[in-house]
């Protein structure tokens, strides 16, 4: 699902919500998500998941086209574990 078939579908879910406030709730809720994850915090929404950095170190890599050895350097990425009740009702 992409952030517009979402703000699509809240807009036509609840009939008080404009297109506009689907899209400016949409928007903060992320912004939100996205500002936590840059001060290193994490999230989590009970029955859905957890959102969490994980740390990557630097590393020796290698170009795959030219076989090249190449400095990789460190790294937070994002990770996301499902909660519960989001896994028992994917696997239904």
């Amino acid at each position: 699902m992409t952030k517009s078939k979402l703000i699509n579908l809240l807009a036509s879910r609840f009939s008080q919500l404009v297109h506009k406030d689907a899209e400016l709730s949409v928007k903060t809720i992320l912004d939100a998500m996205s500002n936590a994850l840059i001060k290193k915090q994490r999230i989590e929404i009970r029955g859905f998941g957890s959102f969490s950095l994980n740390y990557r170190p630097p590393r020796l890599g290698r170009n795959p086209k030219s076989g090249e050895k190449v400095n990789v350097p460190e790294k937070y990425v994002p990770h996301f574990k499902a909660g519960k009740e989001l896994r028992s009702r994917v696997d239904k």
